[in-house]
């Protein structure tokens, strides 16, 4: 498995991580067939595992994918070196998505999520979910500067940030992560600048959705540069797409989720497809934006 550094840290992770959401939503597999994914993903290479609190059905089931994650990890059979990417600040009522940057929420939700993983070492890395406008950017992240003290977490990533309010965090506390959207259809970090801003600070960027969600992944072989690319290359059109959004920079890290063994096989499968600058410019050219 090729290897990344994680941002300036002394953290090395593999090139392909495994996003842990689809393990625990409403249409999650069984618990054994979850177990089973983790695994495999371990077997694979694969050190790197982003999960959040918010990965549930709804509030009653909050924090289930970190307990899940930390279930398998204590039964897996092997050597695992795994750096756990976790993220806090979104709430799920009634299995919907909202915004909660609430200090006090913030700082309450970081000890579960220690708890939730095991409770034995610290958070490798915790991610602020996504800025919400009823709170400041310093606000919400002076939990995260203070569990960092208190060795509840070792390093800070941010999510669904635009580059100022990067910076704003940086003010607060060292970020080593941006999480935000990235993928055929979603492009927008190539030209807002966050992208460049990781890139130029050593941060890692970790796309979310990198194959576009379950609604949009089925239409990857509608765009015919993937679809030709996958049938000379042999692989499948995920693998294409996966290895396109790794070109795009060296600061990249995709983290698709897998609620399947065999999606995890396919995803590591595209570490070991290259593509020129012709064949990348090919895929740009027909999911312009």
């Amino acid at each position: 498995m090729e290897t990344k550094q994680l941002g300036s840290t002394d953290i090395i992770i593999s090139a392909i991580g495994l996003g842990g959401m689809p393990m625990s939503l409403s249409s999650r597999p069984e618990e054994a067939q979850s177990i089973a994914v983790i695994h495999r993903a371990l077997d694979l290479g694969v050190t790197l595992i982003d999960t959040a609190d918010s990965y549930c059905k709804d509030e009653s089931d909050k924090h289930h994918n970190e307990r899940l994650i930390a279930k398998a990890l204590k039964e897996y059979q092997g050597n695992a070196n795994v750096t756990i990417a976790t993220k806090g600040g979104l709430m799920r009522p009634n299995g919907d998505w909202t915004r909660d940057g609430n200090p006090k929420h913030l700082k309450e939700t970081i000890r579960t999520s220690f708890e939730s993983l095991g409770g034995e070492k610290p958070i490798d890395v915790w991610q602020y979910h996504a800025p919400d406008p009823k709170y400041s950017i310093e606000e919400s992240l002076k939990p995260a500067a203070e569990a960092v003290k208190a060795g509840l977490i070792r390093f800070v990533g941010v999510s669904n940030f635009s580059v100022e309010q990067i910076k704003r965090a940086r003010e607060v506390v060292d970020i080593v992560s941006v999480q935000n959207q990235y993928n055929p259809w979603h492009r927008q970090p190539e030209f807002d600048g966050v992208l460049e801003y990781c890139e130029s600070q050593n941060l890692t960027f970790l796309p979310w959705s990198p194959l576009g969600g379950s609604r949009k992944a089925s239409k990857l072989g509608d765009i015919k540069a993937i679809a030709s690319l996958a049938k000379n290359k042999e692989v499948s059109v995920y693998a294409i797409v996966l290895a396109w959004v790794r070109a795009k920079s060296p600061c990249i890290v995709p983290i698709p989720g897998a609620s399947k063994v065999s999606s995890i096989e396919d995803s590591v499968k595209s570490v070991q497809v290259k593509l020129s600058l012709e064949e990348v410019q090919q895929i740009d050219k027909e999911t312009a934006v």
